[in-house]
């Protein structure tokens, strides 16, 4: 017997357990982390092209790490800032001088799905490992879909 399980994510999580997710999935589109972006948001406002997305459907838990808290990451003279506003919610500031508002908010909507799918991706395992099933195997399409195959111990 087999089931199918697909995963619709509503993301609530403390600012570490996000920054652990961004960082994992930022690094397989070829990002760097750099240092504390407080004054680098500052910087944004006087960038030639620049897109905001806020991701729906997430909060995160307010609490003294998470309040001004930023993360930013940088690719080839690109610059991405993950924060959290005002109401909770992940926020991205994407920045890059040589490419056109529609290529950042596509590169955006690229970065939010795979650091979704990176949170998701850890709260499924942490769960089945909870429930004391096996990962018999875990396979990673071309299209990025990930496919885990679980038995019950």
């Amino acid at each position: 017997m087999s089931t199918v399980l697909v995963v619709t994510p509503l993301i609530i999580a403390a600012w570490p357990t996000m920054t652990a997710a961004i960082s994992a999935a930022v690094g397989t589109l070829g990002f760097a982390a750099t240092q504390k972006a407080a004054p680098q948001v500052r910087q944004l406002q006087n960038a030639v092209n620049r897109t905001e997305i806020e991701l729906d459907n997430t909060e995160i838990l307010e609490g003294s790490e998470a309040l001004g808290e930023s993360l930013t990451v940088e690719r080839e003279g690109l610059r991405a800032v993950f924060s959290r506003d005002a109401r909770g919610a992940l926020k991205l500031c994407l920045e890059g001088s040589h490419l056109t508002k529609d290529q950042l908010r596509e590169l955006g909507e690229t970065l939010i799905g795979r650091v979704t799918q990176q949170y998701v991706y850890h709260r499924v395992v942490s769960e089945l490992k909870e429930r004391e099933m096996a990962i018999v195997e875990e396979r990673v399409a071309e299209d990025q879909t990930i496919r885990i195959r679980v038995r019950h111990s």
